[in-house]
């Protein structure tokens, strides 16, 4: 006589990680952390609260993931315009980057690293602090590339790298917020056009 076996209890099968991952991104990215419930995430995902804690951990450990996968996606233009070969495309770069990526017609508006943070409670620290550290990681890679671009003579002798790459990111940001408001496309491009026409800011 034949032994049925059964699969361990609590074992995730029967959905594709990777699918479930892109799910739960675009629930955070539109709900924001605190605002994301594991039932949204669970529904999304179409997998059980037990699956979810099997194969990715808890939700802050989901989101984690979740913003990995955001940054080498719909930001992944940050990394790829760092090498533009001149400052001014760069700059250019970011913003047009930060209008798509916060626009985008299939995807919620706004930016995850922004929108998560204005939504995180008080007790939600640790993902605020993370994000503060993922929002300025980027700005640093920039101050980075600007050092460059003066040492290289790419920029004014007096221009500050650090402030030219932290005027971009507040530039990134408010265009996300503004996005996530309802400002189209359109606008917010000749928005980021305004701000470019001053570059660099002295």
């Amino acid at each position: 006589m034949a032994v049925t076996r059964r699969a361990p209890i609590g074992r995730p099968r029967g959905f594709d990680a990777d699918d479930a991952l892109e799910r739960a991104l675009l629930v955070f990215w539109k709900q924001g952390y605190e605002g994301a419930s594991l039932a949204d995430l669970t529904t999304a995902m179409g997998i059980t609260r037990t699956s979810m804690y099997a194969a990715f951990g808890n939700k802050e450990e989901l989101f984690r993931k979740a913003l990995e996968r955001y940054t080498a996606g719909p930001a992944g233009y940050v990394t790829r315009v760092l090498d533009e070969p001149t400052a001014s495309e760069v700059a250019t770069g970011i913003l047009h980057g930060a209008v798509r990526t916060a626009t985008q017609p299939d995807r919620p508006t706004g930016c995850l690293g922004v929108q998560a943070c204005l939504a995180a409670a008080p007790a939600d620290q640790d993902i605020r602090e993370a994000l503060a550290d993922w929002r300025n990681a980027a700005s640093d890679r920039l101050r980075e590339r600007f050092q460059r671009a003066l040492d290289e003579g790419d920029l004014p002798p007096e221009s500050d790298p650090e402030v030219l790459a932290r005027f971009l990111s507040t530039m990134s940001n408010g265009i996300a917020v503004q996005a996530a408001s309802g400002v189209s496309r359109e606008e917010l491009f000749r928005v980021a056009d305004a701000a470019l026409r001053s570059w660099p800011p002295i």
